[in-house]
């Protein structure tokens, strides 16, 4: 069954990354992301599978986006689906690399459900396994690590996210001799990174989004990496303005509703309870892990990424999309 559902998947994560290849480079991350998503559920409409959306990147209310309880499918296998359309807005409309369409899926009932909320995430590849706490400074895991990777401290990489909220930290490993790389968006692909045999990636620290947050966790976990993470409210990640505090009061109820809790530790194990994972990525532009869609003549080409946790298998597939036997629908998404 994985394997059919992983093929079937794969075409989910195309036809996004498809869409939102339309408008790279146009400015426009808000049309991008909502052309990915409306393909994205075009597609999965149009699949034999039970699909719901357990964390996404919009609320049921007035939401553009796959919305957290969405149904989606023609029936069949049922499965849960975190997901982030665009993991990369911006750099697909500004026309940077690394901007990929994913998703995860699983069993029902065995990945987190959370609000779109910020998480912050500590990843190491299957080699580090073990040497993460969050709940210690960055100085102490980046020793461990270290230490568990038979690594001088002045070799280690670690990935993040160069954002203003990051400023101090990267500044803390740069001082310890830890080679930072920053990237402008995109945690997902960094994350991979840890568990690539040919990348030198050894750590990925970032305060992120949570959708993203859970498919990192399960493509961790399908890899043999390691993961600790927690939610965060926005007043705690942007500052306590009035509406940063409005806004996190928002998600601590949300939080409540939803059974989970804010500033707890999740280890992998509360994030994805099974090996049974299908993760899928599809390159938009050019990236450390895939290539972006290219066009040729009346064909649209794609790299996508295919992890199936049952087995650890790790496929790439290269596809050609011929636009004039393209379904319609579809079509005027992506062409």
């Amino acid at each position: 069954m994985y394997n059919e559902l992983g093929l079937t998947l794969s075409q989910v994560t195309e036809s996004a990354a498809l869409a939102g290849y339309k408008w790279l480079g146009r400015g426009d991350k808000n049309r991008a992301d909502d052309a990915a998503v409306a393909a994205m559920r075009h597609q999965l409409n149009d699949s034999n599978v039970n699909a719901t959306i357990v964390i996404g990147e919009g609320e049921i209310d007035d939401a553009p986006m796959l919305y957290i309880g969405e149904q989606l499918g023609k029936g069949g296998a049922a499965i849960d689906i975190a997901v982030d359309p665009i993991e990369g807005t911006r750099m697909t409309a500004m026309g940077q690399p690394n901007a990929l369409a994913v998703l995860a899926a699983a069993e029902k009932d065995t990945l987190l459900q959370a609000p779109d909320m910020y998480m912050e995430k500590l990843v190491v590849g299957p080699q580090a396994a073990g040497a993460i706490d969050l709940a210690r400074p960055i100085e102490e895991n980046i020793r461990n690590i270290a230490q568990q990777l038979n690594k001088p401290i002045q070799e280690l990489v670690v990935a993040t996210l160069a954002k203003p909220r990051h400023d101090s930290i990267i500044k803390t490993m740069q001082a310890m001799g830890v080679r930072v790389y920053a990237f402008p968006d995109g945690d997902v692909a960094a994350s991979l990174l840890t568990c690539m045999p040919e990348s030198d990636v050894d750590m990925m620290y970032c305060i992120g989004g949570a959708p993203e947050g859970v498919v990192t966790a399960a493509v961790i976990r399908a890899l043999g990496g390691d993961m600790q993470a927690r939610l965060l409210t926005r007043d705690v990640v942007k500052g306590d303005t009035l509406a940063n505090i409005k806004h996190a009061e928002s998600e601590r109820q949300r939080c409540n509703e939803m059974g989970v809790s804010e500033n707890v530790i999740l280890r992998l194990n509360d994030m994805v309870k099974t090996d049974n994972i299908v993760f899928c990525a599809t390159g938009i532009t050019k990236g450390d892990l895939l290539d972006g869609v290219q066009k040729h003549g009346s064909y649209l080409t794609t790299e996508t990424l295919l992890i199936q946790g049952h087995n650890r298998t790790i496929r790439m597939i290269k596809s050609n999309h011929d636009l004039n036997k393209t379904n319609k629908e579809l079509l005027k998404l992506i062409a």
